[in-house]
């Protein structure tokens, strides 16, 4: 259990950290005097989770986990040539035979990102160019599809080469190739042990696309439009996604005194598996739409008052040649859908889900929020996704339940120390109620309690 005590040992030590008189955060690669063309940083978390009814399929009774993650960033800022890399610990402790874990929560002293980054000037004209060639984390527009993971306990990476041209006006166009990371190892044996293992990637699993921004439109609006495609030889995953995902994002900005807006629209063609095992490869089209508005008041505690509505595709009949199933790629869901790592129980797929918020700051590094969202599957006969609980007939129908989540984000340290914690409630509908493999352990309560310190 030596790294549960290091984590408290340095979260004790982040409660002597005083911000600088300028008011600037504390940073190590000051405290060291490195030159300002090198750059150390990095950031520990420890988050408490606890989960009481038990939803997903096959498993029961209560589950706890103690989710640690630790990186350390360098980076050579000489142009125009520089270096970055990163390495990342992710580790869970308290975790057993009954958890529901996996590569999502474990992945230990990995080499997360090491590529050279090459500021090119205006070798297209019209704007700057920037080249990435190695190992990297990408964050791509609404982060539904193309993420670099905020709160789950391992984050994606990818190998390859990433062109970003930022064009003097505004708006951006970006293309890039990339081998997409696996994360090591992925049995669950190996995951309760904390066992390290390099991850690796192959030729037999392909991402790239391009993804495009526009400048400033009127009332202050910005759009996004996007091509990828995922291609898996048979070697790579039983699933065989070949899959091609074109999409398009309006959206404007929350802030004091206006209304907000985040629309987007996603289609799929392709090819995939629904699940492992020599299965026939499935003509495969699926659909996502996203749409939310909100409002923010000037005024005290910036009360935010929103409202949104997510639908991803189902699959139709699990007997026919198609696969309708909305695939997430890459994507993370906390910021829609709740909390994931033990729960995790609302998934970008056969998906119908309105919710209402409400979102205060009593002072400036306090923000609560408040949220309930109702859950429908699209597709009767598919499954609820995240918990694997499938009724093929369609006689349980589709009302999956509610969730209620409560937040409290406080920063006690701003850019040093931040705590995060709150309780999800899922209530359970028919649907989990009924279908002949769910636990029907009743609701489910979800509490998690974590600590960051970023020096």
């Amino acid at each position: 259990m030596r790294a549960p005590n290091l984590a408290a040992t340095l979260i004790g030590l982040s409660l002597t950290l005083s911000a600088p008189v300028s008011g600037a955060p504390w940073r190590l690669a000051d405290a060291l005097g490195l030159p300002d063309w090198l750059g150390l940083s990095g950031e520990q978390r420890t988050r408490y989770e606890t989960l009481n009814g038990q939803f997903r399929a096959g498993r029961k009774g209560s589950d706890q986990a103690l989710a640690l993650r630790t990186s350390l960033v360098a980076d050579l800022k000489t142009r125009p040539v520089g270096i970055l890399a990163e390495i990342m610990d992710s580790r869970q402790y308290l975790s057993d035979s009954g958890s529901p874990i996996d590569n999502t929560m474990v992945n230990p002293l990995e080499v997360l990102q090491a590529h050279v980054h090459w500021d090119a000037g205006h070798l297209v004209p019209g704007g700057t160019n920037t080249v990435r060639l190695g190992r990297e984390t990408l964050d791509l527009g609404s982060r539904r599809l193309v993420a670099r993971n905020a709160y789950r306990n391992t984050i994606n990476s990818f190998t390859g080469i990433d062109w970003l041209w930022s064009a003097d006006r505004g708006g951006s166009v970006r293309a890039f190739y990339f081998l997409p990371v696996q994360r090591l190892p992925d049995d669950a044996t190996s995951l309760l042990d904390n066992q390290v293992v390099s991850d690796t990637e192959s030729f037999e699993r392909q991402f790239w696309g391009v993804f495009a921004t526009s400048p400033k439109l009127a009332g202050d609006l910005r759009a996004e439009a996007y091509w990828y495609q995922l291609y898996e030889d048979a070697g790579a995953t039983s699933r065989r996604r070949r899959l091609h995902t074109p999409g398009v994002r309006l959206y404007r900005r929350a802030a004091p005194g206006r209304w907000d807006l985040d629309l987007e629209a996603a289609l799929q063609r392709g090819t995939s598996r629904t699940a492992a095992g020599n299965l026939p490869a499935l003509d495969h089209t699926a659909y996502l739409v996203h749409g939310a508005v909100g409002y923010t008041v000037n005024g005290p505690w910036t009360p935010r008052l929103g409202v949104s509505y997510d639908q991803a595709s189902g699959d139709g009949s699990p007997t026919d040649s198609d696969n309708n199933r909305f695939d997430t790629l890459f994507g993370a869901r906390r910021f829609d859908f709740g909390p994931t790592g033990i729960y995790g129980a609302i998934a970008r797929s056969n998906l119908r889900t309105p919710e209402y918020s409400v979102s205060l700051r009593p002072w400036k590094p306090l923000e609560t929020s408040i949220s309930h969202r109702f859950i429908w599957l699209d597709s009767a006969t598919d499954a609820f996704t995240a918990a694997a609980v499938r009724d093929s007939s369609g006689r349980s129908g589709t009302e999956v339940g509610q969730q209620l989540e409560f937040r409290v984000r406080w920063e006690a340290i701003p850019g040093n120390l931040r705590f995060d914690t709150g309780v999800t409630w899922l209530f359970d509908g028919e649907f989990l109620k009924t279908a002949p493999n769910a636990v029907k352990g009743g609701n489910t309560t979800y509490a998690y309690f974590e600590a960051t310190l970023v020096f």
